[in-house]
């Protein structure tokens, strides 16, 4: 089990290797990342070192494997006490953009719920088209590669809308590495207080 003395020099690490210099990107990174992403998270072992922070699992599942625009990922999140009630369901369109950056689109899905589980269980997604997709414009994560070969990004400025428990907007910043994920989301009020989301640090996912 992780000990908060760790744990603590772990999140430091994490940000350390994401404050590197980046590095350009070769033709292998589009398809590392989607394989570093995909599979099954927890927040567990953070858990238990942190009161802060609540056991969450989270799973990323490759979905249209077939289209050549880069890769389509379902997402979901759910407390670990109620894996069949995800709080937070998306698909991510993970792509190239330039020679230094990859992107993850976010989109939502209508009655999300239906999809519940997908991650296990694909059949679920077979009446989901791109068609029927909800952009979060401006909630698209930017990534750089470090010179450690890990992957760091945020969403632009203000640009990601939010209402959520009084929010105008929200952030969020994500390092990939080959074991595990690092993702602080947090809302902002229209004074730049925030008002939701963790506040010393990322929930750092280990892959399982």
């Amino acid at each position: 089990m992780m000990n908060k003395v760790i744990y603590i020099a772990i999140v430091l690490n994490v940000y350390a290797m994401a404050a590197n210099a980046q590095e350009k990107l070769n033709k292998k990174d589009l398809q590392t990342l989607k394989e570093r992403m995909e599979g099954n998270y927890s927040s567990k072992e953070q858990a238990a070192a942190d009161s802060n922070y609540f056991n969450i699992v989270l799973h990323m599942k490759q979905i249209w494997a077939e289209d050549k625009d880069g890769y389509w990922l379902y997402v979901e999140q759910a407390m670990a006490q109620m894996p069949q009630k995800p709080y937070r369901q998306r698909i991510y369109h993970v792509y190239r953009q330039d020679n230094e950056t990859l992107v993850s689109k976010v989109y939502e899905m209508k009655e999300p719920m239906r999809f519940a589980g997908a991650w296990k269980d694909a059949a679920k997604l077979g009446s989901l088209s791109k068609d029927s997709l909800i952009d979060r414009q401006g909630c698209a994560i930017y990534l750089k590669k470090n010179k450690a070969g890990d992957y760091y990004g945020s969403t632009p400025g203000k640009e990601c809308l939010s209402s959520l428990r009084g929010a105008t907007y929200a952030t969020s910043e994500v390092v990939v590495n080959k074991d595990r994920l690092v993702s602080w989301d947090r809302g902002w009020d229209a004074a730049d207080k925030q008002v939701w989301g963790a506040e010393k640090g990322g929930y750092i996912f280990i892959k399982e």
